[in-house]
Parts: C-alpha cells; sequence; structure tokens
C-alpha cells in the first residue's frame, strides 16, 4: 500500500481527490472526501470529526471503513491517538499504534496498526476537528500523506463555515419572515410596474385579500383615486432619490380601498431597494382606525389596572358576610335568587349595613364573575366630575382634560358596575344614566362617537328615594330602571343575634395588626355589645371593636361603658330583646324605624357636640362615627340635625 502512494506525486494525489469533491456541498462533501482520502492513500478507515462537549469529545462528520460508509460516532479525546492532533499538533503512527495507546479499546476493533491525523483550524486559528485515518498495516510515506490532509482540512473547515453561514442566513430568513407574517401592520412589496410580490398576514387582514389572490396582481386595486396619484408620485421620488423614506400620516393621511370596495383612512411608510438590479418598492401600511381603537384599548387598559389597584387597596379585609339571623338570611336569599339573571338590583340599606358587601354577593354569584366589579360612589365625586367618572371625556372636553379618559361604564364592559349612594347623583345626570342605562349606549364628554356596552347594574342608596321622588329631587323613571330587584339590608338592631359573630370577626381582624393576644369577649362586654342601638350598623361596631381593643390590658376583650354612648332601654317588650329571643317583631315594631331615627339624630348631634361641629379630618365627627364626610352631611339633611348656636 506504502508502495502504491509513493509511487504517486503529491499533486496527482490531491488532483484524484479534488476531482472526487470539488462538485458536493455540506454532508456529501464530508463523504465524498473520506471516500476518496482512503482511496487514494490505499488506507482501511478515514474519517473527519469536530470537537464537542467544550473540547472533551469528537464526533465524526463522516467515516469510511473498509469499502463502505461507517455510522457516525462520539467519543472522549482522552487516551486516543487523536489527543494530541485536536490540541493541535499534526501526528503520524507508522505502526504499533494499538500498543502505543492501550486505552483506546476501539482501535482493537478496527485491527489499526498505523495512524495519521491533522487539525483543522478555523478562521480565528483555533482547532474545530482533524481529518484522520487509521491503516491494519505497516504505512509508510508520512510527508505526502500530511501534506494532502491538510490540503483538505483547510478545504474541510471551509466547508463547515459556509455550512454555518447558509444556516445562520436561513434561520435569519426565517426569522424575518416570521417578523413580517405576524407584524400588526400591512407589509406589501411591489415592483416597477406595480406588480405585488410580498402581501404578509397583517396586508390579508386589513385589506380583506387573501395573499395567494393578491400576489401578482397590481397594487392599484386598493387605492383610491386620490391614493393612486399619491403612490405614484411617491414612486417617482424614490427613483430620484432611493435611499429616503416617504412617510404619509396625521393630517396628510389617506383613504385606500379594500379588496370589498370599502375605503378606510390609512398611515404608511414607502421605502426602496433594488433585488437582482430590479427596484422593489415597500410599502408599509396602517388603518387608522384600528391605531385609534389600539390606543383606546390601551388607555382602556391602563384605566383598568389603576382602578384594580384601587379596589385591591379597598377589598383587603372583606371577608364574607358573617352572620345566621332570620333578616340576614331573607336578604342572601334574594341574593342566590337574582345573581344569576342580568337583571338591576338595588340594595337598600341604612349606612354601614354592609351594601357594598352584598353587591360584591350579587356579582361573585352571576355569570360575570370572571369580569370586574366597577365602583363608583356617587356621593363621594364632585357634582362637576361626575358625568366624566362615569362616561369618561375626551381630549380637551373642558379645562384641565389634558388626555382621553376611559369612564366606569366603560370600564364594566362584561362585566358590573356598582352605583354606590346612587340617591346623591346631581338631577342633570339622572337623566344621561338613565339613557345609558336603557340603551346601554353613551358618549363621552366632548365626545360624538357612540359607545355600547353590555353591564350589569348593581345600585344601593340609605336614601328613601320614594320621598325624594315626592320632594322632586329624583326623577321617578330612573328609580324604576333601578328598582328591578330591590333587597333591603336590616340594620344591626335589627339582627341582634350576629353581634358575638361579628365581634370576634372584627377581633381577628385587628388584634394581631393592634399587638394584642385576645381570647374573645367577656360576657359583660357580650350583654353591652346586644343591649347597645347601633346607629351606625356594622361599620360602628368595627369601630368600637378596634378602639376597645386598643384600650384592653387583658386577654379577654372587654367594652368601656364610655365607647357606648346610646344604650338601648331594654324592656320586655323592646325590639332588640324580642330579636335576641328569636320571638320576631313586637306589636310595637312598626314604631322601630321612628325611635331609631332618634337615636341615631341624638347619637349623631353628640358626636358632633364633642368634635365642635367639625364634620371633616382626623377629629372630625365624620371620622369618629367611621362615615364619609359626604354620607355624614347626608345624614344630617336627612334627620333634620343643624347647628343652632355659633359658639
Amino acid at each position: 500500500m506504502s508502495r502504491s502512494l509513493l509511487a504517486q506525486s503529491e499533486e496527482s494525489l490531491l488532483r484524484t481527490i479534488a476531482e472526487g469533491v470539488e462538485s458536493e456541498t455540506g454532508e456529501a462533501f464530508y463523504h465524498s472526501l473520506v471516500r476518496h482520502l482512503a482511496t487514494a492513500l490505499g488506507v482501511t478507515h478515514s474519517f473527519i470529526s469536530e470537537l464537542t462537549q467544550g473540547g472533551t469529545h469528537f464526533r465524526t462528520l463522516a467515516v469510511w471503513a473498509r469499502g463502505s460508509r461507517a455510522p457516525n460516532f462520539e467519543v472522549p479525546l482522552d487516551g486516543t491517538p487523536c489527543e494530541s492532533v485536536l490540541r493541535g499538533e499534526a501526528a503520524f503512527y507508522p505502526a504499533r499504534v494499538q500498543e502505543l495507546f492501550p486505552r483506546d479499546t476501539g482501535l482493537a476493533d478496527w485491527s489499526a496498526v498505523s495512524y495519521a491525523g491533522t487539525p483543522m483550524f478555523d478562521s480565528s486559528g483555533r482547532v474545530v476537528g482533524h481529518v484522520a485515518f487509521f491503516h491494519d498495516e505497516t504505512f509508510e510515506g508520512e510527508g505526502p500523506a500530511l501534506a494532502v490532509m491538510r490540503i483538505f482540512a483547510k478545504r474541510v473547515v471551509a466547508e463547515i463555515e459556509r455550512q454555518r453561514l447558509e444556516d445562520s442566513l436561513i434561520a435569519a430568513e426565517e426569522r424575518l419572515s416570521r417578523v413580517i407574517a405576524s407584524a400588526a401592520d400591512a407589509i406589501i412589496s411591489f415592483d416597477r410596474e406595480g406588480r405585488i410580490q410580498l402581501f404578509n398576514a397583517g396586508a390579508e387582514r386589513v385589506l380583506r385579500c387573501e395573499s395567494l389572490e393578491a400576489v401578482g396582481s397590481p397594487i392599484e386595486r386598493f387605492t383610491t383615486p386620490a391614493g393612486r396619484a399619491a403612490l405614484r408620485s411617491a414612486v417617482e421620488q424614490l427613483d430620484l432619490d432611493p435611499g429616503s423614506l416617504l412617510f404619509v400620516g396625521g393630517s396628510q393621511s389617506l383613504q385606500a380601498q379594500r379588496a370589498d370596495g370599502t375605503p378606510f383612512e390609512f398611515e404608511s411608510s414607502l421605502s426602496r431597494t433594488e433585488i437582482d438590479g430590479q427596484a422593489v418598492y415597500t410599502l408599509i401600511l396602517r388603518d387608522v382606525d384600528e391605531r385609534r381603537k389600539g390606543e383606546q384599548e390601551l388607555i382602556r387598559l391602563r384605566r383598568h389596572t389603576e382602578y384594580l389597584r384601587e379596589e385591591i387597596a379597598e377589598a383587603q379585609g372583606f371577608e364574607s358576610i358573617v352572620g345566621r339571623s332570620s333578616a340576614l338570611r331573607q336578604a342572601l336569599d334574594e341574593v342566590k335568587l337574582v345573581a344569576h339573571t342580568d337583571s338591576t338590583v338595588l340594595v337598600r340599606g341604612a349606612t354601614g349595613t354592609g351594601k357594598e358587601l352584598l353587591a360584591r354577593a350579587v356579582h361573585a354569584l352571576s355569570r360575570r364573575a370572571e369580569r370586574p366589579l366597577i365602583k363608583v360612589n356617587c356621593a363621594t365625586i364632585p357634582a362637576g366630575l361626575v358625568e366624566s367618572e362615569l362616561f369618561g371625556h375626551e381630549k380637551g372636553a373642558f379645562t384641565g382634560a389634558t388626555e382621553r379618559r376611559v369612564g366606569r361604564f366603560e370600564l364594566a364592559h362584561r362585566g358590573t358596575l356598582f352605583l354606590d349612594e346612587v340617591g346623591e347623583l346631581p338631577p342633570e345626570i339622572q337623566v344621561k344614566l338613565l339613557r345609558a342605562l336603557q340603551e346601554q349606549e353613551f358618549e363621552r364628554v366632548g365626545g360624538t362617537h357612540t359607545i355600547r356596552v353590555d353591564v350589569r347594574i348593581i345600585a344601593a342608596t340609605n336614601r328613601d328615594l320614594e320621598r325624594a321622588i315626592v320632594e322632586g329631587k329624583y326623577r321617578e323613571d330612573l328609580y324604576y330602571r333601578l328598582n328591578v330587584f330591590p333587597i333591603t339590608l336590616p340594620r344591626l338592631c335589627e339582627r341582634i343575634e350576629d353581634i358575638p359573630a361579628l365581634a370576634n370577626l372584627f377581633i381577628e381582624r385587628h388584634a394581631t395588626r393592634i399587638g394584642r393576644r385576645i381570647t374573645g369577649l367577656s360576657e359583660q362586654a357580650r350583654r353591652r355589645l346586644m343591649e347597645y342601638s347601633w346607629p351606625g350598623n356594622v361599620r360602628e361596631l368595627e369601630n368600637v371593636i378596634e378602639r376597645a381593643l386598643i384600650l384592653c390590658q387583658g386577654p379577654e376583650l372587654e367594652i368601656p361603658s364610655e365607647l357606648l354612648t346610646i344604650p338601648m332601654a331594654l324592656g320586655p317588650q323592646s325590639p332588640p330583646a324580642a330579636l335576641a329571643s328569636g320571638q320576631g317583631p313586637t306589636p310595637m315594631a312598626s314604631e322601630a324605624p321612628v325611635m331609631l331615627e332618634d337615636v341615631e339624630r341624638r347619637h349623631i348631634r353628640v358626636i358632633l357636640e364633642a368634635a365642635r361641629w367639625k364634620i371633616e379630618g382626623r377629629q372630625g365627627a365624620a371620622a369618629r362615627l367611621g362615615l364619609a364626610p359626604s354620607t355624614l352631611r347626608s345624614r344630617m339633611r336627612k334627620l333634620g340635625i343643624q347647628r343652632t348656636s355659633p359658639g
């Protein structure tokens, strides 16, 4: 075998191998090279490899073994004759290779006697693999063999790098293709004659035409006469200045037409390039209406996020509605009946009875539970901003309207809108609310576009709306629109048996935060709580428990008498005692509301006088009563409470 090799010149060897592989690329090139290398050198095995696993192993790209292709393999370098080669040095062992490398058991499988290998270096000088052969006889002719292998090692590296570049180009083209295909804007390329060459998914959606139908057709099919003239002018301008980018938008917006002939306003950019010496124009087109809708949706989502943050902050600490009294159970039964419908619910009850909790229960049991419950407290919004809060406003609609605002009705689309203290709405807003409830549509303040929504309404009030109608302060038609399914929440004095459970709930809620270890209510505290009239209802009870926790020093919670300023005169026929015993209303029950209003009136006056008639602020009467200032003023008006002396 060695005499055959020596009989050939290096030039002859190179010519023999090169002729066999010159037309091949990629994997076919590697297999052709090892075959021709083994044939030309007259050896039994030849292979090409690349380094793997951080340089500790090598994996073959092609193997020729005893006249045929063999499977590729991957082995560690350690202990093989290839180790020094893949460290950057050529190696030649003319004989006894198995004795020199006894740990390489694969040599015996190949009956190897001789070995030669040369490293492959990439363009940066780094070893990336090697070309090698084994032979089952002694091999002479080190110089010609290694010279040939070095030359073809460079050719292999060039092919590896070419293939990697080709793979990178294909991957880049695929990424670009995916980007173009997934772009929201319409991307259309056309030639000098106006024939469409590229039509992405965005163009299919905007122009309502499939790519297969559009490609090859004239771009002018999607233009109006004015747009056609503008496009021709832009193409001529780009031909004069090929590197420029033309933009049409804003006040210069033009109209195009979809495949079905419907016109639409668009913004666009147009650029020019050359491919194979031919001009190609790329039009990126955006539907202005879609952009506006996207901006509106972004504003809506931003506003929705802000609202949900507020709701999360307000909702912390809300638990389930607590109580087993018959009066409360009746209200909860009504919640179950109406929740699965879309009927409007009017929750009625005194301040502090838990109207918002009941509204949340209706929403949680409804088909809209996965959508938001949007809350509007009609009593706390300044009269001049109620309309904007409910329906939103356009930029510049009034002084201070620096940007478009999405109203609560839009935020509640497909969900529930809770109108708390709906009895406090100004008359002019009542008209607009009535129309929104009837038609499920409205316009933003300063806008002309009608917005349709799908909203379920839950309203709540502590006012006597029937009396307000008689006094001309509330629209009768709006009242009947809201009062589809009324639910009345009982006052706390009408559900005396629930007081201990509520008190324990509030102890659990506040004791840890305040830093008290409380086992429960003392018997005296329990009795005092159940004997009190609770004009402020559940909210007042929670405030009393919190104040008592601050004052408490022992393991059981005591309720100092000064915290309860209006105890009820308990007699054998008093309403609380009757309710607590489960006997139901007494013959005097019809007089209870009047009596309770008197109690509430006296209680509010006592607190006002203690606060020197200051309503707002930390030391004001509203804070002491646990009420919003606007709610306290409303109660004062209803109960006829006025300051009788400037002192």
